[in-house]
């Protein structure tokens, strides 16, 4: 017997029917998933110092467990001493079991270290059934040790569903352990 993320099962036992009652779907298919999150962090001072970004290639990997890559320049910006092809930023996409894992963590122990915590915005969503969520402290995260953090940083969170509406997307959210903040 493998092992399965809690999130996972609840999802198979739990959600899935109490989706299916809450929009009317007839098949089991019909019924929204989560199909990856993504991490997202732009560095915008490693145009100046490059060191920056193998730090935030290494926070974004000791928080998810899964290698990170800098993210690089798709053009010239001279505003701004851009040049095409530089790395500017870092990302990780969570896909599978360490995605629910990651979840998990996020939802149980980063989540509730952020000072003064109403709940996330519940409308952060882009029409298409994602969810992005913006952290703006990296130390949230129990992995991060603070004596070792050199900057203090925010990234974004991006939950990609497969849900043709945002109504649908956050109930799924919402049941997966989002706490959206009450209107």
């Amino acid at each position: 017997m493998s092992y399965i993320p809690r999130l996972k099962k609840d999802y198979t036992e739990r959600i899935v029917k109490t989706l299916k009652e809450e929009f009317g779907y007839k098949s089991v298919m019909q019924v929204p998933k989560l199909q990856k999150i993504v991490l997202s962090r732009g560095v915008g001072a490693a145009v100046a110092d490059k060191k920056l970004i193998d730090y935030a290639v290494d926070e974004l990997t000791m928080i998810t467990g899964q290698k990170a890559v800098a993210t690089i320049s798709k053009k010239d910006v001279a505003a701004f001493k851009l040049r095409k092809g530089m790395p500017i930023g870092a990302k990780v996409t969570l896909r599978g079991e360490r995605m629910y894992e990651f979840l998990d963590r996020l939802v149980t122990a980063a989540l509730p270290r952020v000072r003064d915590f109403q709940g996330v915005n519940a409308n952060s969503f882009d029409g298409r059934g994602n969810y992005t969520l913006g952290i703006t402290e990296q130390i949230i995260f129990p992995e991060i040790d603070i004596d070792k953090v050199n900057r203090i940083n925010g990234m974004d969170i991006t939950f990609v569903t497969n849900a043709p509406t945002d109504q649908e997307a956050k109930s799924l959210l919402k049941e997966l352990g989002i706490p959206f903040k009450k209107n």
